[in-house]
């Protein structure tokens, strides 16, 4: 059994779509004893973040969607950020998902020294131009810098009716060895 276990968090509006489809091609190379699990973010939604920092009190106990959501970040050694450019970043979902993290950080969790060594990766499928994801590349690649996670890169496709991103072939020959980074792809 590998000791990797990937968590996919999925953070399109739209369940099935074409980001889903492309992190869903990455991850056929990974060998069948790598533990998976996919979180539909919008499914198991957070309430706004409340930002409690700076004297305004300490971060509440998570709720059920919270501690859900913690601890599968908790038990993963990579995580796979699924979503679509939107509005040049991340999705909402994916965006609150890392706000909660500036509270976890306050809670008595060790949450950075949990998150140091852990891969942090990217699946994104964008409509025009590679130039329009930069600022949700730029997003992820600082979060992991920021914890002292390592970073596996973005998987980028082109697509916007559903389906699209299946017709890039570019996106379609990158995904078998998008996780080659990883020592995981079966040979």
């Amino acid at each position: 059994m590998s000791d990797r276990s990937f968590l996919f968090l999925v953070g399109a509006a739209r369940a099935g779509g074409n980001t889903e489809m492309l992190a869903r091609r990455a991850v056929k190379e990974l060998p069948g004893d790598v533990e998976q699990r996919w979180i539909r973010l919008p499914e198991v939604p957070l309430p706004p973040f409340e930002d409690r920092r700076h004297g305004v009190g300490e971060h509440p106990a998570p709720g059920e969607h919270e501690q859900l959501l913690m601890d599968a970040t908790f038990a993963a050694t990579d995580i796979v950020i699924v979503s679509p450019v939107y509005w040049y970043s991340v999705a909402a979902s994916v965006k609150l998902y890392l706000d909660y993290w500036s509270g976890w950080m306050r809670l008595p969790v060790e949450f950075k020294p949990k998150m140091r060594g852990k891969t942090l990766w990217g699946v994104s499928v964008l409509s025009e131009t590679p130039r329009e994801a930069q600022p949700l590349i730029g997003t992820l690649e600082l979060c992991a810098e920021y914890l002292s996670m390592n970073w596996g890169g973005v998987l980028l496709g082109n697509g916007s009716r559903p389906g699209d991103v299946l017709q890039d072939d570019g996106a379609m020959t990158a995904a078998p060895t998008f996780f080659a980074g990883a020592d995981l792809v079966s040979a």
